[in-house]
């Protein structure tokens, strides 16, 4: 019990550093404005502020962390025999109704992709959060599921994220990100369903014989 409220305590003191953190990059820019001066307007020392973040970089990504922590903790707690590609679907919309289209958001998202630091750190980000996904849909109880499968549905469950995103910044953050979202899962839906409790191996290609095609 101490232990949860204690981390939902960090997660609440990190969202905030982190909005401390945006508004001054959107309003001085983010080369422009220091760590010292982060820390001084959330009323914390410099030393607090890496407490919470290894770098000025990171606390960009504060909200998203905390979401994607979420995401992966909803994986986990999905049913056992639940098709993968659905239990994906189903988190990440409960994920996208939590998202407010604001400006601060769209800011976000233009100081990303405007700032070449932050968006080499977005790609790795989106790698770690990709492995914590994949790892969460084969670690439910009683679920049979191989790496390949699990990092292949996730890679494509990343890509409608991204896709999405990049509408959504396309239409000035008035697109309805859930209908894309859905729209996206429906397009990419896998052929054929894969159960929680099936393995299922990549294929292996046969081995060409050294002597194909040779006449005899």
């Amino acid at each position: 019990m101490a232990d949860g409220l204690r981390e939902r305590t960090r997660r609440a003191v990190r969202a905030e550093l982190a909005q401390v953190a945006l508004d001054l990059f959107a309003e001085r820019g983010f080369d422009e404005t220091t760590v010292d001066e982060i820390a001084q307007a959330a009323g914390l020392t410099k030393r607090s502020f890496f407490r919470y973040f290894p770098a000025k970089e990171d606390a960009v990504f504060g909200g998203v962390d905390v979401t994607g922590e979420q995401v992966v903790e909803g994986i986990r707690a999905r049913p056992a025999d639940e098709d993968p590609w659905q239990s994906l679907h189903h988190v990440l919309r409960q994920w996208e109704r939590q998202i407010h289209a604001s400006e601060q958001t769209l800011a976000s998202l233009r100081l990303i992709e405007s700032t070449p630091s932050l968006h080499a750190r977005l790609h790795q980000k989106r790698a770690q959060w990709r492995r914590h996904v994949s790892d969460a849909l084969r670690d439910r109880p009683g679920v049979r599921l191989d790496s390949f499968t699990a990092e292949l549905l996730t890679n494509a469950a990343s890509a409608v994220l991204d896709t999405v995103s990049q509408e959504w910044l396309r239409s000035g953050g008035t697109a309805d990100r859930a209908a894309l979202l859905d729209r996206g899962f429906a397009f990419l839906h896998p052929a054929a369903t894969i159960r929680g409790r099936e393995t299922a191996e990549p294929h292996q290609p046969r081995p060409v014989r050294a002597d194909r095609g040779r006449r005899s």
